[in-house]
């Protein structure tokens, strides 16, 4: 009886060993997904905002407000998830100088684009990034959430590059190049904290 009771938990020990590989492959399979995900939008991004985000006033509104909020969302999630210093700090500059950008943005579209309704909510591939970032890891948390923040941040120069010179909207374009130093600073922020984990 003592045997067969012996063998029954080597038994359950090796199932949950099992178990445990499983779960850790499959994690690991996720997190393969998420990054491949989140590559995939940094390109997608920064294509739509070189082409219908930067030559028309209602794609530089809607893709200027939804990279916004993306930024807001993810910097949120960021002071709760990363046991990072650097990465807190950084994630606290984005929500002050973003928070700053998507009010005036508000002030500004309304006579400079009356016919282009800012968005409220997330498109579903910033909604994907969000997913990926809840998702993931403590241990990955902060590479996942820079290299988000690189990606994005490019995407955003790339939208206020490009609109800066539109001489049909001056005061979006005026916002443009107002926003690109902040922009410009919080990416090689995230760039240099991503390197120095690498």
């Amino acid at each position: 009886m003592k045997t067969l009771t012996l063998a029954g938990v080597a038994s359950l020990v090796l199932l949950a060993a099992c178990n445990n590989n499983g779960d850790s492959a499959r994690q690991n399979a996720d997190e393969a997904v998420n990054a491949t995900q989140d590559a995939t939008a940094g390109v997608v991004g920064q294509t739509s905002a070189a082409t219908l985000g930067a030559n028309t006033v209602d794609g530089f509104v809607t893709g200027l407000a939804t990279g916004n909020m993306y930024e807001l969302e993810s910097a949120k999630i960021a002071e709760a998830k990363s046991r990072n210093a650097d990465v807190k700090a950084l994630a606290a500059m984005i929500t002050k100088d973003h928070t700053a950008a998507g009010e005036k943005l508000t002030a500004v579209a309304p006579t400079a684009a009356p016919n282009v309704a800012i968005p409220t909510t997330l498109d579903e591939r910033r909604k994907g990034m969000i997913d990926n970032l809840n998702a993931a890891t403590a241990d990955d948390f902060d590479k996942v959430y820079l290299a988000q923040q690189v990606a994005a941040h490019n995407e955003t120069l790339t939208l206020l590059n490009g609109f800066s010179d539109k001489t049909d909207a001056p005061a979006l374009s005026g916002l443009a190049r107002e926003l690109i130093p902040a922009v410009t600073a919080h990416r090689d922020r995230a760039q240099a904290l991503l390197d120095a984990m690498t």
